[in-house]
């Protein structure tokens, strides 16, 4: 019956850590999906190299490992689509969205390095890529040099 109690504690207490983590992220989560969008979409073409990349680094992460694979989609879905609506809107929206991270310097550099790895998976981080993470980067409060920029 004790060892039943220990194992309801543990799993409860795992469960509610998870919960825990994926609330504390979720605008860790939307910025880092809006800014690969607005990488991606940097070139005028979402590749699909640059999707995958996003999504093995969502899988990867210790700190985004937590939010399910179907919910990265969506969001990067909806981002990219608002830029295939209008693309002064897409860019606007990712933007505001991105800002959420100004005042945590840890997490905004973090979504500054996965834009980077973006900009860079189909083998060419090319100028207006690397324009777009300025932009990032001056939205985030963070020098565009401290990540080869």
């Amino acid at each position: 019956m004790l060892d039943k109690f220990a194992t309801w504690v543990k799993e409860t207490t795992n469960t509610l850590k998870t919960e825990v983590v994926k609330f504390k992220n979720k605008d860790f989560l939307a910025a880092t999906v809006a800014s690969c969008a607005l990488v991606a979409a940097a070139d005028g073409n979402i590749s699909s190299e640059e999707k995958q990349k996003m999504i093995g680094f969502m899988k990867h992460s210790d700190v985004l490992s937590v939010f399910d694979t179907s919910e990265v989609i969506a969001l990067f879905e909806k981002y990219s689509g608002n830029f295939s609506f209008d693309p002064v809107i897409g860019k606007g929206e990712c933007l505001q969205v991105i800002s959420r991270l100004k005042k945590r310097p840890d997490e905004a550099r973090l979504v500054i390095r996965v834009c980077c790895a973006i900009g860079a998976a189909d083998g060419n981080f090319d100028d207006d890529e690397k324009a777009v993470v300025r932009e990032i980067c001056a939205e985030l409060g963070q020098n565009p040099a401290d990540f080869q920029l």
